[in-house]
């Protein structure tokens, strides 16, 4: 974009570019999203950022009015490089909260100098520099629209001390925390606490969790009265959360228990992903044009974590999506741990790598499961536990697909599964799906494949579409059927 085009963004408030980038304000030192109801500033007082961090490092700080904190994100084609995005989406997560940058850099097969110099070159900021930014964000969101303690704020935000939180945050943003607190709010109950998580429209929240209503595990995940809801485990962290659409607000409103407050980071990361919150449908449904057919706010399911995802994938191979729910229902059951929480459909943890790693195959065996798919399984929970592979974050998809296709069991059609759902990969594309292929009108993979081709690099939401599409069909079908049944019986 040129100078002109991102202050036309800011002149007629477009929410097109809401989240892809601030303004700072040199006149104020304030920086802004492009949809500020505050005066516009004139151009030549204005300073551009792709990110609130590259602002917040030129010296600006956040803009109480339009709260550069509940800005949607950036999809993962947005960034320059895979590893870019692998280490914001890191970050995000808070794994410079507990460890520094060296292991961050480690874990994602670089040098910590490397991944000092893409940061810098492709967003302007170091790790640090992002890191600080991120807390301090959601340190504001806690504190304007919660009554968490500030010692809760700022332990959920990252910070270590409370000391450290208060320094950091009069520095950047020249006020004290406490004055986001003129007005203390009301509590809705001291076992948890509520962020919100912006997204772009459209956004088709009705068809996320019917998807997500045949693929759950059962005791783990629950889908009432409109609101996903499930167990969650993470480091020694046990709780539960609560997920709700306010389309109005464009934002999911996600209900938290306290008990992990600790990892409020990686929890908020960890919905976005399972959401799909950080898409751009408006791109997303121009590229893929009459495929869309109305749906442009369909969106690519994530996974909350990655190895109870893969072990449903494993389960979901060559049988229907029931039969597979039931197998996952009683996994939980049998190696899951129990936990409690207000839902009495939550019971249970999901079943760790350990666990069934470690687990006997003639326990497998006992749920109804193939030999089979009983190795597959325990050799993916080895293949975790030892870090063959890495269901967390994939810098070179290439190789990530083929170190999932080295174990046992797992073909294209899982890995690219996986790829959609662990990865948040947008051109992920299971060409082997049975659905697909019908849906396409072949009975061969690479026939797919080559009609797929021009849907690059979105085709993770052309196969979302496509399933769709072929629901459809069959709700027609069913629907002619049974109107065909009673004009007969009207005859009779």
């Amino acid at each position: 974009m040129q100078l002109h085009q991102y202050y036309q963004a800011i002149v007629t408030r477009d929410r097109r570019f809401d989240g892809r980038f601030f303004v700072g304000v040199k006149s104020t030192g304030i920086y802004c999203r492009p949809i500020c109801r505050s005066r516009r500033p004139l151009l030549k007082h204005c300073q551009f950022f792709h990110l609130a961090a590259a602002a917040e490092a030129a010296g600006f700080r956040p803009c109480l009015r339009c709260r550069p904190e509940l800005a949607p994100g950036q999809a993962p084609i947005d960034s320059a490089d895979r590893l870019t995005f692998a280490a914001v989406k890191q970050i995000e997560a808070g794994a410079l909260t507990d460890g520094n940058v060296s292991n961050l850099a480690l874990s994602l097969g670089v040098s910590d100098r490397h991944l000092r110099r893409v940061l810098l070159a492709n967003l302007g900021v170091t790790p640090i520099q992002l890191a600080q930014t991120q807390r301090l964000l959601l340190a504001k969101q806690l504190l304007t629209d919660t009554s968490l303690s500030m010692i809760d704020v700022a332990f959920a935000s990252g910070f270590s001390s409370l000391r450290r939180f208060n320094a950091l945050f009069r520095q950047r943003y020249r006020i004290a925390p406490s004055r986001l607190r003129a007005k203390p709010l009301k509590s809705r109950a001291d076992t948890s606490c509520s962020c919100q998580l912006p997204y772009r429209a459209p956004f088709d929240w009705d068809s996320m969790l019917s998807f997500f209503s045949r693929r759950m595990f059962a005791g783990v995940e629950e889908i009432e009265n409109g609101q996903y809801r499930r167990t969650v485990r993470i480091g020694n962290h046990e709780g539960w959360i609560a997920v709700e659409n306010d389309p109005v607000n464009r934002m999911l409103r996600l209900e938290v228990a306290v008990t992990l407050l600790p990892v409020l980071m990686d929890v908020r990361a960890r919905v976005r992903r399972v959401f799909d919150l950080d898409a751009d449908p408006e791109t997303i449904a121009s590229h893929l044009g009459d495929l869309v057919n109305g749906d442009s706010g369909l969106r690519v399911p994530g996974a909350f974590d990655g190895f109870e995802m893969a072990i449903r994938a494993i389960l979901g191979q060559q049988i229907s999506v029931s039969a597979a729910s039931t197998f996952a229902g009683r996994l939980v059951k049998r190696f899951g741990k129990p936990i409690q929480t207000p839902f009495p459909s939550l019971t249970h943890l999901a079943a760790t790598a350990k666990t069934l790693a470690t687990a006997e195959t003639e326990e497998l065996l006992s749920l109804g499961l193939t030999r089979a798919r009983a190795k597959s399984i325990q050799s993916m929970a080895q293949a975790v536990l030892t870090r063959k592979v890495s269901l967390d974050v994939a810098v070179s998809i290439e190789t990530s697909l083929n170190r999932l296709k080295e174990l046992p069991g797992i073909g294209d059609w899982t890995a690219h599964y996986l790829a959609m759902r662990i990865f948040g990969w947008p051109d992920a594309f299971p060409h082997g799906d049975l659905g697909i292929l019908k849906a396409l009108n072949t009975k061969k993979p690479r026939e797919a494949l080559s009609l797929a081709e021009n849907w690059r690099p979105w085709r993770a939401y052309a196969a979302m579409h496509l399933w769709k599409n072929l629901e459809k069909q069959a709700f027609a079908a069913k629907r002619q059927l049974r109107a065909a049944n009673t004009d007969q019986g009207e005859k009779i």
